[in-house]
């Protein structure tokens, strides 16, 4: 039931995500981030089965901030994806990871980029994407409303008419969301849209 998408617009590309661990009927948590920054200007938005979610999208950070420290120089968003679906197809034939990933960043050579990238090491380069469930929704919703360029506040108003879509439309709606976003001046995020707050642990 997971729900992650993506675009990119004009001098940035943005990316939201569910924040829900769900195993079978149960709701672990509603406040997990599923979006890790890779490095400075890189953001990986992941779904899947949770274990090999969390365990690939550290492998990868871990391994692009290796490269980074040999060299000196960060790898590039195309680089990083290139590595990303390199190592996924590498365990496919091993003991495959079942994670989709929407890998977005800025260079300053070529601005943004977002990268899609399957369980089964498909790469495409993409202005749009979405994995899960929810794609259903949230690729119509970019289809009709997502145009090149567009603002920060157009992004966000499409980030927020797909949640609202996926919410009304979707049986078993995840309730909250995060939102970064990545441009010339880093990745960072940028908003959580909550309908349910996880009650605090109670003291012994």
């Amino acid at each position: 039931m997971e729900c992650v998408f993506g675009f990119v617009g004009n001098g940035f590309a943005v990316v939201a995500a569910d924040t829900s661990a769900v195993h079978s009927i149960l709701v672990h948590k509603s406040n997990e981030d599923k979006i890790m920054v890779l490095d400075s200007h890189k953001l990986i938005a992941a779904s899947g089965e949770s274990g090999d979610r969390v365990q690939f999208t550290e492998y990868i950070q871990k391994n692009v901030a290796l490269y980074q420290f040999r060299n000196g120089i960060p790898l590039t968003t195309a680089a990083a994806a290139n590595f990303t679906r390199g190592e996924l197809a590498t365990a496919l034939r091993k003991n495959p990871y079942f994670v989709n990933i929407l890998l977005a960043g800025y260079d300053k050579e070529t601005g943004p980029s977002l990268y899609y990238i399957d369980y089964i090491a498909t790469l495409h380069k993409v202005d749009k994407g979405a994995f899960g469930y929810g794609s259903y929704f949230s690729l119509s919703m970019m289809d009709r409303h997502y145009h090149s360029g567009m603002t920060v506040e157009e992004a966000i108003d499409l980030v927020d008419k797909c949640i609202m879509e996926i919410r009304s439309r979707l049986v078993v709606a995840p309730p909250n969301f995060v939102i970064k976003i990545v441009d010339k001046d880093g990745a960072r995020q940028y908003a959580w849209r909550e309908s349910v707050k996880d009650a605090a642990v109670a003291s012994a």
